[in-house]
């Protein structure tokens, strides 16, 4: 069963077609990675996806209802999580503070409560930080974190809306060899755990197809090939892309 489908979707920004008539199913349960160089459209379809950019054309449906012109907040109410490329934190709270805040406006409360924040949902906020592997590091500022720690947090933050469907955008971007391994162990690990739909985006061809069941490759805004892992490294157009010309027709 498709959790997120996506119909015809198109989005222009002058000229320029970052997203040509794109049309995409993710399973239920599974483990789909985008991939495609620079320029393909990736982040643009994940804006439309979440929300912070509206389409020009197509619609996208999550858990069987349209959501194309829904906004971000009323998705992740729905039950759709987001992380970024550019990692997006609290640098001058704790690591435990920002799991906490998370946690906190999932719930419902406000920026005022804050000041009470210390005596609430303690209990939620340790167990994520457990989950990314971040317990030790509970109490150092986030600000001084390097940047898998950073983008391991940022995964606790987008967890604690305790979502059905995780968007990763470039989830090891800035990662060492041996912190991408460990971020792809993490993500299979929290998927299989928590029975999370993952979608995710990737320059780093081993990680894609070390986590990924499924795989959607873009060029130029328009979908290009989709298939298995085996699949998509034996599709001539694919290999073009990224060995070849660097472009179709």
């Amino acid at each position: 069963m498709a959790l997120l489908e996506i119909k015809g979707l198109r989005k222009s920004f002058g000229g320029v077609k970052a997203v040509a008539g794109v049309d995409l199913q993710v399973t239920r349960g599974q483990i789909h990675g985008i991939i495609g160089p620079n320029g393909a459209g990736k982040s643009t379809l994940f804006n439309l996806i979440s929300g912070y950019y509206r389409c020009d054309e197509g619609s996208i449906f999550f858990k069987d209802k349209e959501i194309t012109r829904y906004r971000p907040q009323t998705l992740v109410k729905m039950g759709m999580g987001r992380s970024f490329q550019v990692t997006k934190i609290f640098p001058r709270l704790t690591v435990f503070e920002n799991v906490q805040a998370a946690v906190l406006f999932s719930k419902g409360y406000g920026l005022n409560l804050f000041s009470d924040a210390r005596r609430l949902v303690v209990d939620p906020a340790e167990e994520i930080l457990s989950m990314v592997r971040l317990s030790g590091r509970a109490h150092e500022l986030s600000g001084v974190l390097a940047a898998g720690d950073r983008k391991r947090l940022e995964l606790g933050i987008t967890l604690a809306s305790n979502p059905d469907l995780l968007l990763l955008d470039e989830p090891t971007c800035g990662m060492s060899p041996l912190e991408t391994n460990e971020t792809i162990d993490l993500i299979r690990k929290i998927s299989m755990e928590k029975a999370l739909t993952v979608l995710f985006t990737e320059h780093k061809m081993d990680m894609v197809f070390g986590i990924a069941a499924y795989i959607t490759v873009m060029n130029f805004g328009a979908v290009i090939a989709a298939g298995t892992p085996a699949e998509i490294k034996a599709n001539d157009r694919v290999q073009k892309v990224y060995f070849g010309e660097g472009h179709v027709a």
